[in-house]
């Protein structure tokens, strides 16, 4: 990691911990959006982290900005910093500036239709489970028109918002949308719907991963405190292997992220992100089931670290794609290939 990554690394730790509290946790779940948290994390410049110095942002590296969203998972921070640091890149790509305030991502796909009207643009439908519909200003919305890829910013005020939730109680709102977009914000695009999804995978896959290694981190502190007929559960064979266990999905989620992050760095790669997904999602699902295990009762605590985590673990591996999704998609990309081409493809990773 270079000097900037490591700076902005060690400013987004020390923003996090000193932020993060249980009892803020539990407000956000509860409806309280943490405004002053956000406010620092944008003027640490932590939401421009994808945009390049020269249009106006960091200007970090692959590396340096999934060590962010790792960190943030990691924390189970209640902020939108990855979909705004996405969606600003989006912006930029699309030759429009970045901005300040809270940004969501939308795909123009489905129920959600962005269309030209004479000089102006139209968005209608409904963009669905938007993560932090509510609190965002503006939607950046990824679609194709007329056969060429188009970026949007559109106000969320232009629309009517249905709020809703996932299971971690993160903020995934419907929202409605009828209205005109002004020509100067809707430009084309590198990207499309496709990459959207890609994109919004592979920074769920880094976030799992740092979300497994706090789980990680509280089981081995757990055990090896923890007092049963006279020996720390540490020292019970059983417990070791488990630990072990949940050391080597999380080892493996830890180098899935690293795959994401190379994966979406320029153009998205859709069966690196696929391969990413899939790993990072299997571990969610394992390693929640051995860290509560290995806690017991005590993991089910709602004031206790472990429960947003897991809760997070099994929310954000639904999301941009399941395991299920990504396999049939890897599965159908593996079947494309001849005999010849299969090892050649397996080991370029």
């Amino acid at each position: 990691m270079d000097d900037l990554n490591l700076l902005v690394s060690q400013t987004a730790e020390r923003l996090f911990r000193g932020h993060m509290s249980h009892s803020l946790s539990l407000a956000a779940e509860a409806g309280a959006f943490p405004s002053d948290f956000w406010d620092a994390a944008e003027e640490a410049g932590l939401t421009l982290a994808m945009v390049p110095e020269a249009s106006g942002g960091v200007g970090l590296d692959p590396q340096g900005w999934a060590a962010l969203i790792r960190l943030a998972g990691a924390h189970a921070v209640p902020l939108p910093l990855a979909e705004t640091m996405l969606a600003n890149r989006l912006l930029v790509a699309g030759g429009l500036a970045p901005r300040t305030g809270i940004l969501s991502l939308a795909s123009a796909t489905g129920a959600l239709a962005l269309t030209r009207a004479g000089e102006t643009w139209r968005l209608s439908g409904t963009a669905a489970r938007v993560p932090y519909g509510r609190q965002a200003t503006g939607l950046v919305v990824v679609g194709e028109a007329e056969g060429e890829r188009r970026v949007a910013l559109v106000p969320v005020s232009a629309g009517v918002v249905t709020p809703g939730a996932n299971m971690a109680g993160e903020p995934r709102d419907d929202i409605a949308f009828d209205c005109a977009l002004a020509a100067p914000d809707v430009a084309p695009s590198p990207y499309g719907p496709a990459d959207l999804e890609a994109m919004g995978a592979a920074v769920r896959a880094i976030a799992l991963a740092g979300a497994l290694d706090r789980v990680l981190e509280l089981t081995v502190g757990y055990v090896g405190e923890r007092v049963q007929f006279g020996r720390t559960l540490s020292k019970f064979q059983a417990v070791q292997q488990q630990v072990a266990l949940l050391a080597t999905h999380v080892a493996a989620a830890g180098g899935a992220a690293g795959l994401a992050a190379e994966a979406i760095a320029g153009e998205p790669d859709g069966t690196r992100v696929a391969a990413a997904k899939i790993r990072t999602g299997e571990a969610a699902g394992l390693a929640a089931g051995i860290a509560h295990q290995m806690h017991g009762a005590m993991g089910f605590s709602q004031e206790y670290a472990l429960h947003p985590l897991t809760r997070r673990l099994w929310a954000w591996r639904e999301e941009f794609g399941s395991e299920a999704l990504w396999s049939r998609r890897l599965g159908a990309d593996i079947l494309r290939r001849d005999a010849d081409a299969l090892w050649p493809f397996i080991s370029a990773a």
